[in-house]
């Protein structure tokens, strides 16, 4: 059993930060029923190549992104845009504990399927909404964009080379990062509710949005303006505060070097036979590092290109310098702690025969997440999920998929 066993969602969000938190509620144990676009389904299940590959190697319809957030899924195809639609999914609320939606505000109103209609017939239900700017505000009826929201909530002024360097300017980060920190927000939120209404049997309301999820994970930097009235700058791979703190270039590639203190720098040019340059005046103490970091980054980079990678992680963790190389994907999913964490997951599939994506992160003693199922293919469990939450016949349910509603 599942910590979330005994609890089921109604998923209604595609694309990235709702089938996030779905999939970790999933994961958990919950019955997770992904209610689709009949024909279409969610968009991302066409956001590819690259695609999963058959057993024979080629592209199955089933994009890699699709793949990533919905293992463990039921899915269902209904046209919710349509009466019949509109009602089936009221007879599914009934028997569901929380609801979680990506639509624009207010489109689910005109359906009668918002939070105010769906409480009257459930009123235990968890409803959580996920969008760009949340239901209130000036900006609320904008469509929400992780990459946008990523420059607004300040992330990219401070991600990205520091200005006067080559390559300068506002960077975005290389995965979908407001996206995925709102969903495991709302996962979250929605367990919070799930605690306060298995005490008092009360459902509630939850309003995430991308915007406010990237204000909150500005964190120290956010409180460091707001203490100061000054916005942080752009550092690079460097650290304001202390040097070095950064990443290199070696003979085969990158390493990065985060010398904490005093010691750890002697131990780190001594390393590189360059054990003068902790007694150099300018370099003795750290805040002498920060006033002088001009003059002593261009000493270290040559040092630096003497030795391989390997070669540098070797002597540098000897020596109890932190350090660390810059993986591409190959090499993080062939390095031994993450295989001893096992986070690459390998789910037998009905079409591509098997598929392989980033295991979840949770690691619990005593209620483990659980495989199930394969990301499911488009309404492959509309019949199934029917059949048991519905007095729908089986003749009726094929008159359904004749008129398209499934």
């Amino acid at each position: 059993m599942g910590a979330l066993s005994h609890i089921r969602v109604l998923d209604l969000t595609r694309v990235l930060a709702g089938p996030w938190c779905t999939q970790t509620l999933a994961d958990l144990g919950a019955d997770v029923i992904k209610i689709e676009r009949p024909d279409t389904g969610d968009d991302t299940r066409q956001w590819g190549p690259p695609y999963a590959k058959d057993v024979d190697g080629q592209d199955t319809t089933e994009a890699a992104y699709y793949l990533a957030v919905n293992r463990n899924k039921r899915s269902v195809t209904l046209d919710i845009a349509s009466v019949k639609g509109q009602n089936l999914l009221r007879e599914l609320v009934t028997q569901c504990d929380v609801l979680v939606e990506n639509y624009k505000v207010g489109q689910l109103a005109r359906y009668g399927l918002d939070y105010e209609s769906l409480k009257i017939i459930n009123p235990s239900l968890v409803y959580c909404s996920i969008t760009g700017f949340g239901q209130t505000g000036p900006y609320a009826p904008r469509p929400g964009y992780d990459f946008i929201v990523q420059g607004m909530g300040g992330f990219m002024s401070i991600t990205g080379e520091r200005d006067g360097q080559p390559g300068a300017g506002p960077q975005k980060a290389g995965i979908a990062i407001t996206d995925l920190f709102t969903g495991a927000h709302a996962t979250i939120a929605i367990l919070a509710a799930l605690n306060h209404c298995e005490r008092t049997g009360e459902g509630q309301y939850l309003d995430i949005c991308l915007l406010d999820v990237q204000v909150a994970m500005l964190a120290n930097m956010g409180s460091n303006y707001l203490a100061t009235g000054k916005s942080p700058t752009r550092w690079g791979n460097a650290h304001p505060n202390i040097v070095p703190y950064q990443v290199f270039k070696v003979m085969d590639g990158w390493v990065i070097v985060a010398c904490g203190n005093d010691s750890q720098f002697r131990k780190f040019v001594e390393a590189g036979n360059e054990a003068a340059l902790a007694d150099h005046p300018d370099f003795v103490s750290n805040p002498q590092r920060v006033r002088n970091r001009a003059e002593l980054v261009p000493l270290l980079e040559p040092m630096m290109l003497r030795k391989t990678r390997a070669e540098w992680i070797t002597a540098l963790e000897t020596a109890g310098v932190p350090c660390g190389p810059i993986n591409d994907l190959a090499e993080v999913f062939d390095n031994p702690q993450v295989q001893a964490r096992e986070m690459r997951l390998d789910l037998t599939h009905p079409t591509a025969g098997q598929v392989s994506v980033p295991a979840s992160a949770l690691k619990l003693g005593q209620t483990p997440v659980e495989y199930r199922r394969p990301p499911p293919l488009l309404g492959e469990h509309t019949d199934e999920v029917l059949g048991e939450m519905t007095n729908l016949s089986d003749s009726e349910i094929a008159e359904l998929h004749h008129l398209g509603i499934t």
